[in-house]
């Protein structure tokens, strides 16, 4: 007899959907913005571009994470979540107290007011339903 390989849990069910649709908008956004401006004005605002490529690696892994499913992909997540949250938090305080450290605004600046605020309501959101769907998501 051969094992029975199981699926993983499903995280993209109900407002899981809605998460997986916001972090791969949030991914191109943040990639490909910083993509083009490390390609083309890179020495302009180094530590702004690489922390926009940054978090836009950081949404991919997210954005993997909800998509791939089951219990060890949703702690990932989670982890990836509140690093995304400290990053936003961080880099949105910093951005506030010293502006001549960012010449250009990163997908974090002001708390992601350039982006209408999502990369803070983003990490909270998904850090919610993440915790809910703890034991809960079904294969």
């Amino acid at each position: 007899m051969t094992a029975v390989e199981e699926k993983p849990a499903r995280l993209i069910s109900g407002p899981g959907i809605l998460l997986v649709w916001f972090y791969g908008v949030m991914v191109v956004g943040a990639l490909s913005r910083s993509a083009f401006q490390i390609a083309t004005e890179f020495d302009r605002a180094p530590l702004a571009y690489a922390l926009s490529a940054v978090a836009g690696l950081v949404y991919a892994f997210i954005t993997y994470s909800l998509v791939r499913g089951g219990e060890t992909a949703r702690r990932a997540a989670l982890v990836c979540c509140a690093a995304e949250l400290t990053g936003v938090l961080l880099v949105g305080t910093w951005t506030l107290v010293d502006h001549s450290a960012f010449p250009d605004t990163t997908v974090w600046s002001y708390y992601g007011a350039g982006y209408v605020f999502i990369p803070v309501l983003l990490p909270l959101s998904a850090m919610y339903w993440l915790r809910k769907a703890r034991g809960t998501v079904t294969p």
